[in-house]
């Protein structure tokens, strides 16, 4: 059968992040992609300029059309801004019995703030619980468990370990957003803990950079791989986009991370 994946999401009008770069995600890794869109956004590389949200009922419309239709291997969710979405979302997985992909989005690249404030409790009471993984960076990580930012390994996993509490099944906390030579990246799912790094590459291009690799754990998710080795083979493609996605010149702020590094040339 033919991998087929999920993305819960806004779409980026400047196609960097959301919708797009989960498509394109899928698309580079094997897997047939499919979108239920949860915002539009007017945004570029140089920042968010306006948010429109989809009505929770076309939201809950387009989960049921897929899911009606279609055997989807797996499904993430991105950004869900209001608590009504979320809502929505939530009945929906649950309706489905699915377990998704969950990337908190709450900031933009460029700062700007995606997620209402009032909504940081209903994304942790509503879809944490329903979770296969869910992949904060240290901010958003900080958010959803209420401390301060992790500035050590030993903060990330008290982090993390709250968010298996409160029923996430596996938690990787990104280190994209520390200091040092190497990024590293902390995976628990509750029995173990693995500790991912990789040399820090210089680039100003990491826009996408937490939506690509959730889609790309939900690809691996799809194609049957194990979460560990899904979550291997993610890091390794984000790897090599943002080493790729170096050399791109798209635009005057952040660019993105090369999705097609494998055969652009």
């Amino acid at each position: 059968m033919t991998a087929i994946a999920l993305t819960i999401a806004g779409s980026d009008s400047g196609g960097g992040a959301g919708i797009q770069a989960d498509l394109k995600t899928f698309s580079a890794l094997g897997v047939f992609g499919t979108s239920v869109i949860t915002a539009i956004t007017a945004q570029n590389t140089q920042g968010v300029r306006g948010v429109e949200d989809i009505s929770p009922g076309m939201v809950a419309a387009q989960i049921d059309a897929l899911f009606d239709d279609m055997e989807i291997g797996a499904a993430k969710i991105g950004m869900v801004s209001r608590i009504d979405t979320i809502a929505v979302i939530a009945a929906g997985l649950r309706r489905h019995k699915v377990r998704p992909v969950l990337d908190p989005v709450m900031v933009a690249t460029s700062g700007d703030r995606l997620l209402q404030p009032d909504a940081i409790d209903a994304l942790r009471g509503e879809l944490l619980p329903l979770a296969a993984i869910v992949t904060p960076n240290l901010p958003e990580a900080a958010l959803l468990s209420g401390m301060p930012v992790a500035e050590d390994e030993a903060q990330m996993i008290a982090q993390a370990e709250m968010l298996l509490k409160a029923g996430a099944g596996a938690v990787l906390v990104k280190g994209g957003h520390g200091k040092g030579p190497e990024s590293t990246d902390l995976l628990l799912d509750g029995n173990s803990l693995t500790r991912l790094s990789r040399p820090r590459i210089d680039t100003p291009n990491t826009h996408g950079t937490g939506c690509t690799l959730s889609a790309a754990i939900a690809a691996g998710l799809a194609r049957g791989l194990p979460l560990a080795e899904a979550v291997a083979q993610a890091r390794d493609y984000l790897h090599g986009a943002l080493l790729a996605g170096a050399a791109l010149a798209i635009g005057k702020g952040s660019g993105p991370v090369h999705h097609f590094h494998r055969w652009w040339r």
